[in-house]
């Protein structure tokens, strides 16, 4: 159980969040140059969107960002968390490798000493 305070040591947690944020930020604006652009078109062609009120057209254009925010920040903590992920199972892998690759190595040596034993007592 975490106590209070913890998550502000734990690099990891802050890493992802960091780039959470960032996915946020990137996600706001480009959902929200998507949505100036729909609204222009629709202010230029459309009767109906040209009488609604201020306040609904920034309701719109902020529906827009907070959606893709949401989006980008949730599609960059995936990657993020895949990518750790991988990151640990390749140190795993490397560290089950370098356990084997010692377990031969020290089976190779005894047996090596046994053999050059046995070939001593032949001689």
């Amino acid at each position: 159980m975490r106590r209070h305070g913890s998550l502000e040591k734990d690099e990891e947690v802050n890493k992802a969040a960091w780039e959470a944020a960032r996915g946020a930020l990137t996600g706001a604006a480009r959902w929200g140059i998507y949505a100036g652009v729909l609204g222009a078109a629709a202010y230029a062609f459309s009767p109906i969107y040209r009488g609604l009120t201020i306040q609904f057209k920034v309701y719109l254009q902020m529906s827009g960002m907070a959606v893709g925010s949401m989006i980008e920040a949730d599609r960059r903590m995936l990657a993020y968390e895949r990518k750790i992920r991988a990151e640990k199972r390749i140190a795993r892998d490397a560290e089950v490798w370098k356990r084997y690759k010692m377990d031969f190595e020290e089976s190779a040596a005894q047996r090596g000493g046994r053999e050059g034993a046995a070939a001593k007592g032949k001689e």
